[in-house]
């Protein structure tokens, strides 16, 4: 893994920062250079936003994604994945972003363009307001710290984002909203920052050394029925229950009851809901991978409603090109939805599989 001092000259070479509080032309200046990083990821095919495959030889990782429009009309799911994110060779950075209302595909969008640059915009003013010559005894410490930087960016950029929509003239955000899921994996540092009900699962062997691989759900699906979510929403007069058609499906809706009958707690946009409980704040966390850590996906909620971890790990570690991963779990949750849900219009499904090993081990589930 590389030591904090050289995550802080390695993107100081790229973006000059300062450790007096900036000005708003330094700011934007910051914000200039981080944009001209983005488009030049683009342009050597670091940075995809489509279904497709990244690689990178020297952080020895493997990205495949993929996105599948469903029957509910314009595709509203969108990706991310930019390698060599903050200028280090071994960080990558992931993402899903679902639409939802009757703007929800530019939401999602625009979130997907905001995200990635505000926060490395962000992170860049957190290393500037730390020490770079900490010494760091232990290397849970050193870890504890990185975690706390990326949060508060994370919680820093999700404000940034959610105001940003709340200005937009183009489109109107005010009953429509995008979740987003992001990982920023470095070393063997993995921060994960969920704000929806996308879902990140992670494939690890088994201890027996048997060749069986356990899939572990890092994040939790933020929606209404929750304790503490529910909580939150009733006290701030919003109502949550479920529609008799829809048994079991909770929804947030407005103190009279009437609208927009949200099926999450926490999403981008939907200002309707905002003053009535729906947050724009991210669980972000952190885990510190190990050699028994194969592969993470990430989904969004229209494969996790009829595809399960252990099928979607099963499903995964199956295909014997990885390049087809992503597609293949995308493909296997829309037989399932024409299965399990016939007469249920299908929802849009996307999928992305960072594989930690570009050599893969035998493993089954």
């Amino acid at each position: 893994m590389v030591l904090f001092p050289s995550l802080v000259n390695g993107l100081a070479r790229a973006v000059p920062f300062r450790r007096e509080k900036n000005s708003p032309r330094e700011d934007e200046d910051g914000r200039k250079v981080v944009e001209a990083l983005a488009k030049e990821a683009k342009k050597n095919e670091l940075l995809l936003s489509s279904s497709g495959t990244v690689k990178s030889h020297k952080a020895n990782t493997f990205a495949s994604f993929f996105s599948k429009r469903g029957t509910k009309g314009t595709n509203q799911d969108r990706l991310a994945v930019w390698e060599g994110f903050g200028c280090q060779d071994d960080m990558i950075f992931c993402g899903i972003f679902d639409g939802h209302g009757p703007w929800g595909h530019f939401v999602a969008k625009r979130v997907r363009k905001l995200i990635p640059v505000s926060l490395l915009c962000n992170w860049q003013e957190a290393l500037a307001a730390t020490s770079l010559d900490l010494d760091f005894k232990l290397e849970e410490d050193r870890n504890l710290h990185w975690f706390d930087l990326w949060k508060q960016s994370y919680l820093k950029t999700c404000a940034a984002v959610d105001q940003d929509l709340k200005n937009h003239t183009r489109f109107d955000s005010f009953q429509s909203g995008a979740t987003a899921l992001t990982i920023i994996k470095q070393g063997k540092l993995l921060t994960i920052a969920n704000l929806g009900d996308s879902r990140a699962v992670l494939a690890t062997a088994s201890e027996d050394d048997d060749g069986t691989l356990i899939p572990l759900q890092l994040t939790t699906d933020l929606k209404p029925n929750l304790p503490e979510e529910a909580e939150r929403i009733k006290q701030c007069r919003g109502k949550v229950f479920s529609m008799e058609d829809e048994p079991g499906v909770y929804r947030v809706w407005l103190p009279n009851g009437k609208t927009p009958g949200l099926a999450i707690s926490r999403a981008f946009g939907d200002y309707c809901v905002k003053d009535f409980g729906l947050i724009s704040v991210p669980q972000v966390t952190q885990r510190i991978l190990t050699s028994r850590d194969q592969f993470i996906i990430l989904a969004s909620d229209g494969v996790w409603d009829v595809i399960s971890n252990e099928e979607a790990v099963k499903i995964v570690s199956s295909v014997a090109q990885k390049e087809k991963a992503a597609q293949r779990l995308v493909q296997c949750a829309a037989y399932e939805w024409k299965r399990k849900r016939r007469n249920i219009a299908m929802d849009d499904m996307s999928a992305i599989c960072l594989f930690f090993h570009s050599c893969s081990s035998s493993y089954s589930l």
